[in-house]
């Protein structure tokens, strides 16, 4: 893994131009890194785990697509294209804070990424303060609020314009996407009944409902705007000939609808969990009585 990240490292520094539009457009160490370990330890947590215990192949599928997506959006050409078309950059969040996430979560990669893991990094990772802070990221309140409050506070005018011109804090907003998206549908598809799940089916069906709408609003508000709120993408130079607002149209499309209706997909997962949990139940108490 170092091998191979040398010297993508390497090209991207000194020999740019010969990437293809599949490679990197600004290599990063974290994210290659995060990708390779999570696929290494899935791989491994998987092998680890009985017969049993394995998520099906059609959850490894998953897990694969979704990682494969956001690493396509965040180490390709696709991340040039971000930063130079409003749309794009729309698109890209929705897979990092959306779609990839969510197709991570149904992979059943939390539990199977955790028994891949090294012993003494899963030890860290369930330290009290640890398990303090997912309790707060993943309270029924808080949770909502801060999923759909990052993609309002990315989008204020000011704090877009500063993101996307300076690299630090554009690196912060993707990776604060990512990782508030990883831990949310985590939370929202976890297919066990509370306890252990943190939080009950019904509460997070609700959750589901209670995100659609602000992102309904402000896609709309995007959508039906004459006026550009995001001049950066004039600044850093438009790939494509439309206007500034056309672009701000689509990246308002984008959010309006495939953005509210990934929830529609999760809802139906966590309904369909909610009734296989219920029939396990009713099972597990028919056999206690016959056993009586």
């Amino acid at each position: 893994m170092v091998l191979t990240a040398s010297i993508l490292y390497w090209i991207n520094l000194r020999h740019p131009a010969v990437f293809p539009v599949w490679a990197p457009w600004d290599f990063s160490w974290p994210i290659f890194a995060s990708v390779v370990l999570a696929v290494v330890w899935y791989r491994r947590g998987w092998m680890r785990l009985s017969a049993a215990q394995r998520p099906r192949p059609w959850r490894s599928v998953s897990f694969g697509i979704g990682i494969a997506a956001m690493y396509a959006v965040s180490q390709t050409h696709i991340d040039f294209y971000a930063q130079h078309l409003f749309f794009v950059h729309r698109a890209q969040h929705i897979i990092l804070h959306h779609l990839g996430p969510l197709l991570i979560a149904l992979g059943a990669a939390d539990t199977t990424i955790w028994a891949g893991m090294p012993s003494f990094l899963r030890k860290e990772l369930d330290r009290a303060i640890v398990r303090r802070l997912l309790a707060v990221v993943q309270n029924p309140v808080i949770a909502p609020i801060l999923f759909v409050g990052l993609i309002y506070f990315w989008l204020i005018p000011a704090v877009h314009f500063r993101a996307m011109l300076d690299a630090r804090v554009y690196a912060v907003m993707n990776w604060s996407m990512a990782l508030d998206g990883l831990l949310f549908w985590a939370m929202i598809l976890d297919p066990r009944p509370k306890p252990p799940a943190r939080n009950h089916f019904l509460t997070r069906a609700l959750l589901l409902i209670v995100i659609a709408p602000p992102q309904i609003l402000l896609g709309a508000i995007l959508t039906f705007s004459s006026r550009d709120f995001f001049p950066v993408y004039a600044i850093c130079g438009r790939l494509l000939p439309m206007s500034a607002v056309e672009d701000q149209h689509l990246g308002g499309l984008i959010l309006w609808i495939p953005g509210a209706m990934m929830s529609l997909p999760a809802l139906i997962a966590v309904l369909a969990a909610m009734r296989l949990s219920d029939d396990r139940k009713t099972i597990t108490r028919r056999s206690g009585h016959d056993e009586l």
